[in-house]
C-alpha cells in the first residue's frame, strides 16, 4: 500500500517536471504573442473614466477566463480528432485581427465627419457612458478570444510530443499565466496616474518627483499603446497567415519575418476592410427598408 502511494507521488513529480520543461518551451514560443496581447488589451482597456477603469478591466478579465474555458477543451478535441480545423479557425481569426488593425489606421487618416463634435465622456448621460463601456468591453473580449486561440494553438503545437495529460496541464498553465499576467499588467498601467497622485500626496521630495513622472507619463504610455496595439494586431494576423499558408511564407521568404508579417497583416487588413464596410452598409440599408 505504502509502496503504491510513493510510486504515485513519483509519477506526479515526473509529470510536474515534464510540465515545467514543456511550460518553458511553450512560454518562449508564446512570449512575443503575449507581448502583443498586452499591448492590444492595454489599449482596449484604456479610455474609461478613472472610477470605472478597474471594474471594466475586471469585466474583460472575466470574459478572458470564459474565453479560455471555451477554447481549451475545443483545442484539445480538435487537435485529437480534426487538426485541419485548427488552421481554418486561425485564419478566420487572422482576418478579423487584420481588419481591426486596418480600421484603426483608416480612422486615424480618414476620421469621421463628426469626430470633432463628439461630446466628452464626462458630459454624456450615464446611460450612454454605460452603453459605450459595454460596447468596448465586448470588443475587447472578442479580440481577446482571437488572441487566446492563437496563444493556445501555439502552446499546444510546442508540446505536441508530450502525452495528453502533459499537454493539457502545460497549455492550461500558459493560458492562466496569459490571463492573470496580461490583465494584471494592464491594471497597473491604467492606474499609473492614481498611484502617482498618492506618491505626490506623501509630500516627500523623492516620492513627489516619481509621482509627477508617473502622472505625466500615463498619457504618453496610453498613446504609445494605441500605436503599438495597432501594430501588434497586424503582426499577429500577418504571423497567422505566414505560418499557416505556405504560398505566402515562400513568397516573402527573403524578408525579415517581422517585416513580412506586418506587410501581410496590412495587405489583408485593407483587403478585408472595404468588404466589411460595404457589407455593413448593405445590412443597414436592408434593415432600414
Amino acid at each position: 500500500m505504502a509502496s503504491g502511494f510513493f510510486a504515485l507521488l513519483d509519477d506526479v513529480a515526473t509529470l510536474m517536471d515534464d510540465v515545467a520543461v514543456m511550460g518553458k518551451i511553450a512560454g518562449k514560443k508564446t512570449a512575443g504573442l503575449l507581448g502583443d496581447d498586452l499591448a492590444v488589451n492595454a489599449e482596449k482597456a484604456s479610455g474609461f473614466m478613472s472610477a470605472r477603469e478597474l471594474p471594466v478591466i475586471w469585466e474583460i478579465t472575466k470574459g478572458s477566463f470564459l474565453n479560455k474555458l471555451i477554447i481549451l477543451p475545443l483545442a484539445f478535441l480538435l487537435n485529437a480528432f480534426l487538426p485541419a480545423a485548427i488552421n481554418i479557425i486561425l485564419i478566420l481569426g487572422g482576418l478579423y485581427l487584420a481588419y481591426e488593425g486596418a480600421e484603426k489606421i483608416y480612422e486615424y487618416f480618414v476620421p469621421h465627419a463628426n469626430k470633432n463634435e463628439t461630446p466628452k465622456l464626462q458630459k454624456l448621460p450615464k446611460e450612454d457612458i454605460l452603453s459605450l463601456e459595454k460596447k468596448k468591453i465586448k470588443s475587447a473580449i472578442l479580440t481577446d478570444f482571437i488572441l487566446s486561440v492563437e496563444i493556445v494553438i501555439i502552446a499546444l503545437g510546442s508540446v505536441a510530443e508530450g502525452d495528453l495529460l502533459t499537454q493539457i496541464l502545460t497549455v492550461s498553465l500558459i493560458a492562466l499565466v496569459a490571463t492573470v499576467g496580461v490583465y494584471g499588467l494592464v491594471a497597473l498601467i491604467v492606474r499609473m496616474d492614481e498611484f502617482g497622485a498618492k506618491l505626490v500626496s506623501l509630500d516627500n521630495g523623492v516620492s513627489d518627483k516619481i509621482g509627477r513622472f508617473l502622472i505625466n507619463a500615463l498619457p504618453v504610455v496610453i498613446k504609445s499603446l494605441t500605436v503599438i496595439g495597432t501594430i501588434a494586431l497586424l503582426l499577429v494576423s500577418g504571423g497567422i497567415f505566414t505560418h499557416n499558408i505556405h504560398f505566402i511564407h515562400d513568397l516573402l521568404a527573403g524578408l525579415p519575418s517581422i517585416l513580412a508579417e506586418f506587410v501581410v497583416g496590412l495587405v489583408v487588413g485593407f483587403t478585408v476592410l472595404p468588404v466589411v464596410k460595404g457589407a455593413t452598409k448593405l445590412w443597414k440599408k436592408g434593415s432600414a427598408s
